[in-house]
């Protein structure tokens, strides 16, 4: 698999079009209300963004909120983004807004792919957590919908307290729909989620055993996102089995997406190595602020006044952490630190340094292997 080099351009961009969300949903990073701020992005400065998307080589361009069927001109920047040659996706919240005419509008623009939440397997406790009655019915119906007129679906899922003993019902409830992709997050106590408890390393560890099952027989990609040592996990468990894992997924060019690659119909496809913040990812934020992800909130710069390029290639906050040497802690000294490298997010929400160690891995490199302390 082509390497792609993370200094000169990210693998994707997401883009907060809104904090605008009839939902409100325990774990939500934006905090957001359902009023639309009037200081979001306009349609002009929203197409300014996916030009700059689109000069750094950036070949996925996500559409996230809030809920961007709060913003009228969705329809318009995914047509925008498509003519662009940015393979686009989008994450609408499960509400009222979500009807099967809208999806049609965003299929017919050019959608490559729709992602949709689900957090458990049981239609009461995915209701209680998004705090709302009724959205579990209604994301398995737009699911079957998007299904039905040939939109590629993704699921994207929490993990931890609220579902960590029931994760195999989840998966077994994801394995029985049709999709092409399925994120799975770990909680960064961040926004609202700061005041959810964060699951122990053990309990992270006892769910990648239960993604790496699900990965040996999915036909869809699955991604892991704010827990990059599922990378060494991963790689532990293949050497264990078949020695399948090669000297080139050591060294840092496995795929931040695991599972079966899917052709130019199927799913908006895996990074060529491992994303993390800064490192392959950006945000943007619906005033436009550029930051390394949704869940490091560093201020960088803004798209109004400075091009997306020149942020990511060369403010000091992404060379920082694109710069492995700098981590701390038992990062710092790890030999998988440029595989995986930690969340950084979360090191950040929980120390207040970016560059600190992950405080949810369970491994203990031996001393002596190098890097900052």
């Amino acid at each position: 698999m082509m390497q792609v080099d993370y200094a000169k351009q990210p693998f994707l961009v997401i883009w907060e079009s809104t904090r605008a969300c009839d939902l409100a949903c325990l774990h939500c990073r934006a905090e957001a209300d359902s009023t639309r701020d009037p200081e979001e992005l306009s349609t002009g400065e929203a197409k300014k963004l996916i030009r700059d998307v689109q000069s750094m080589g950036t070949p996925i361009f996500i559409i996230s909120g809030g809920d961007p069927l709060k913003r009228p001109d969705l329809i318009e920047l995914v047509r925008y983004s498509k003519e662009s040659g940015l393979r686009t996706g989008t994450i609408p919240a499960v509400t009222p807004l979500l009807v099967p005419e809208r999806i049609d509008e965003l299929k017919s623009a050019g959608l490559d792919q729709i992602a949709f939440s689900l957090d458990a397997a049981d239609p009461a406790a995915h209701d209680a957590f998004r705090r709302t009655e009724g959205v579990f019915e209604r994301t398995i119906k737009s699911v079957e919908y998007a299904n039905r007129i040939g939109l590629n679906v993704q699921i994207n899922s929490l993990v931890n307290v609220h579902n960590t003993e029931s994760l195999e019902a989840l998966i077994t409830l994801v394995r029985r729909l049709k999709i092409v992709f399925w994120e799975v997050f770990f909680l960064v106590p961040t926004g609202r989620g700061r005041e959810l408890e964060l699951i122990s390393a053990a309990k992270f560890d006892a769910a990648f055993d239960l993604i790496y099952r699900l990965h040996r027989e999915a036909e869809f990609v699955i991604k892991v996102t704010e827990a990059p040592h599922y990378r060494k996990y991963f790689v532990d468990r293949e050497e264990a089995g078949q020695g399948a894992a090669s000297s080139m997924v050591r060294s840092g060019a496995m795929p931040g997406a695991i599972g079966r690659v899917h052709g130019p119909g199927g799913s908006l496809g895996r990074a060529p190595q491992g994303v993390n913040s800064g490192k392959g990812f950006l945000f943007v934020s619906h005033k436009g602020e550029i930051m390394p992800s949704g869940f490091l909130p560093i201020t960088a710069g803004n798209v109004r006044t400075v091009t997306l390029g020149e942020i990511y290639r060369g403010h000091s906050l992404f060379k920082d952490l694109r710069d492995t040497a700098l981590l701390k802690g038992k990062c710092g000294r790890c030999s998988f630190k440029e595989m995986c490298g930690g969340s950084r997010a979360r090191a950040y929400a929980l120390t207040g340094d970016y560059l600190a160690e992950e405080p949810c891995c369970s491994y203990e490199p031996p001393r002596g292997d190098g890097g900052a302390e």
